[in-house]
């Protein structure tokens, strides 16, 4: 998720777990703060586009290193405020808060290595977009009723309300996108197309549109589904995958690299004899967040170049008119 929501999930979750125990303005400081660190790591260059990409959410976002970091931090923190006996309270306050970043980012699908240091595998559910504010203005409710809520033990309820409601709004993500998945794979099959390999993730700042993508062979059909659509099959528009040119240049590195992160989805193209090689799970046709240029086909015994990103952003304004109608059920195509 964006780090702004992992602010206030880590602020929450200390104002939940401190309590009465202390300021509760100590407690959003330093909850929002482990709720942070973890993102920080996109501050790091590994020389590569593609390497930052992958190597985001790599160690920093492992459970066992996160759960080892809170054990120092708790005890800088407890005795920057004086508060030695507290170092138990404030350890689970700020393990909590650094535990959860991860399991956050789980619920989007963009890949986090939770397992680090024992496997460099990136996971992710796909159930919930990096920005939704469904999930977020419960919380940002909670934080603030710490701030301006002079009655406490208010403050508490009214955070207590936000974590739950943000809580429940992940599970419901989950569940509508199982749902989605069994409608989408109906309406593959029903068109005879194959629905092995399919992703089905929400449609931007909401869950009550869905996107999915079916690879099939050379290509990939692309539909979406509202809640608002009811029984009405999905409609899916096919779209080149450059199958054939990704099995001619499967030796490159920069595409086994990208092949591998994406779980498959992905499409290459030619581009004035240089390799566009696109991730397709985050986006939508034709504007995708991560696009790279991996330079010309290799030849033997020759060093791969530097990518270059190339991202293609879709027009704000005709994407949010589109946004609209589609969750309204209007079948209207999207955008270009």
């Amino acid at each position: 998720m964006d780090s702004v929501t992992q602010i206030l999930l880590g602020a929450s979750i200390g104002v939940a777990v401190m309590g009465r125990r202390t300021a509760l303005w100590k407690s959003v400081m330093w909850g929002g703060v482990a709720g942070l660190l973890p993102d920080l790591d996109v501050l790091l260059d590994h020389g590569d586009p593609i390497l930052n990409m992958i190597r985001h959410r790599a160690e920093t976002h492992a459970l066992l290193l996160l759960t080892l970091f809170a054990f120092p931090m708790a005890w800088v923190v407890s005795r920057i405020h004086n508060q030695a006996r507290l170092y138990g309270r404030w350890l689970w306050a700020l393990w909590l808060a650094l535990f959860t970043h991860p399991l956050l980012d789980l619920m989007t699908i963009y890949g986090t290595q939770v397992f680090q240091p024992f496997t460099d595998e990136a996971y992710g559910l796909g159930s919930m977009f990096i920005i939704d504010p469904a999930y977020s203005l419960p919380l940002l409710v909670g934080v603030v009723a710490a701030f301006r809520v002079q009655n406490v033990g208010r403050a508490l309820r009214i955070n207590g309300w936000g974590l739950a409601l943000s809580t429940a709004y992940l599970a419901w993500s989950a569940l509508g996108q199982a749902w989605v998945t069994q409608h989408a794979r109906q309406s593959l099959q029903a068109q005879g197309l194959p629905s092995a390999q399919l992703l089905v993730t929400p449609a931007p700042l909401t869950t009550l549109l869905w996107r999915v993508v079916a690879i099939d062979g050379d290509r990939f059909h692309e539909g979406f589904y509202a809640l608002m659509d009811g029984d009405r099959p999905m409609r899916f528009v096919a779209h080149d995958r450059g199958a054939t040119l990704a099995a001619q240049n499967a030796d490159h590195p920069q595409l086994q690299r990208l092949a591998r992160f994406t779980d498959g989805f992905y499409k290459v193209a030619d581009q004035n004899g240089k390799l566009l090689v696109t991730d397709l799970r985050m986006g939508q046709e034709p504007a995708y967040v991560f696009t790279f240029d991996i330079g010309p086909p290799l030849q033997a015994g020759q060093n791969h170049p530097v990518a270059q990103q190339q991202s293609r952003r879709m027009n704000v304004r005709e994407g949010l008119q589109w946004l609209g109608q589609r969750i309204l059920g209007r079948d209207v195509p999207p955008p270009g």
